[in-house]
């Protein structure tokens, strides 16, 4: 049985090396991890490194955090966590059109946003403003997986996590694959729930970016995911056509202007980072007796950075928010009409 279950690893990490592109990342020659570990003898490496992200505990907490609408009622906003999903799923497809590995692209997509914090950028923001030597979600979410979850990831996936920010240079096809999905998943998806939001319209887009890309969702997504494609087939690097680029970058700036900056949309932000700004200052007073104080920025940022919105709300109103008395009785109206009524 035990050969049986061998064979089937040694199947797949076979398979990766015959028929993957000679620029994939291959399982079976991977940089490895910080602890060695018996080997699974059913998954390749990046295919455990995907299942534990899957697994952990910030992962789940992700459908509670904030996309670009704190908390809303609507549930189809997108939140961290269906965004997350979006970029693994486009991703993906990429990898695969390319024959780059799809396990690593998974994990990577999967782990991409492990760190950030409530409230979407802006409570990132705040953080960045509080913290010695500021604060990035990418970083968080490397220290997510490596100390408070301590996930003992290959190098590649939590290369591809540290990397999927602009402005950072991956180390493999995967992540850079991961990094376009990135912002392709986010400039559609918040396009479709701005409109939804009645923000803007589909009428307001750019003129010559709906020519290039069309004004809908499905078939904006196809051309930037093609765009991609055919312009990195047999190329070591993996990027957009000069012209798909230009026109995903105008849409992004675009939106940053019409959008994620002084928008409807960001109404409620003021309070929320005054709820973030509230809670360090609360936690940092409340350790001092009790923690070395060289330690205790550190503590609070992990405390506040792993919080969904409306934990970070609840404690929030638990703190600052004054209640009303409450005695010791334990018996409730309901309890009371249950007894004069039966």
């Amino acid at each position: 049985m035990t050969t049986e279950k061998q064979t089937i690893k040694h199947k797949l990490e076979e398979r990766e090396i015959n028929n993957l592109s000679d620029y994939a990342t291959k399982s079976r020659f991977t940089k490895g991890r910080k602890r060695l570990e018996d080997e699974c003898t059913l998954r390749t490496e990046f295919q455990r490194d995907r299942d534990r992200i899957l697994h952990s505990k910030a992962f789940r907490r992700l459908k509670h955090k904030t996309q670009v609408f704190l908390s809303p009622f609507d549930d189809h906003f997108r939140t961290r966590l269906t965004h997350t999903l979006e970029v693994s799923q486009i991703g993906r497809t990429i990898a695969r059109a390319l024959d780059l590995n799809e396990d690593l692209v998974e994990a990577i997509a999967l782990g991409h946003d492990l760190g950030h914090t409530p409230f979407g950028h802006c409570g990132e923001g705040v953080l960045n403003e509080l913290v010695n030597g500021g604060f990035h979600h990418n970083i968080q979410s490397v220290r997510v997986v490596e100390v408070l979850e301590d996930l003992n990831l290959c190098r590649e996936t939590i290369d591809g996590i540290l990397t999927h920010t602009w402005g950072y240079k991956p180390k493999t096809p995967e992540a850079q694959v991961v990094q376009l999905a990135d912002k392709i998943a986010y400039i559609n998806h918040d396009i479709e729930d701005s409109i939804r939001a009645g923000i803007i319209a589909e009428s307001d887009l750019p003129k010559d970016c709906i020519k290039y890309f069309s004004s809908i969702q499905s078939k904006r997504l196809n051309k930037m995911i093609n765009e991609i494609v055919s312009n990195s087939v047999g190329k070591p690097t993996v990027s957009m056509s000069e012209e798909g680029w230009h026109y995903t970058t105008k849409l992004r700036e675009w939106m940053f202007d019409n959008v994620y900056v002084d928008s409807p949309a960001k109404l409620e932000e003021k309070k929320a980072r005054n709820v973030i700004r509230e809670l360090f200052f609360l936690y940092t007073e409340m350790l001092k007796p009790i923690c070395d104080e060289s330690k205790i920025e550190r503590i609070v940022t992990d405390y506040i950075s792993g919080m969904t919105d409306r934990y970070a709300i609840e404690k929030y109103k638990e703190n600052f928010i004054p209640e009303g008395f409450h005695s010791d009785k334990k018996d409730d109206y309901l309890f009371k009409l249950a007894k004069i009524l039966n």
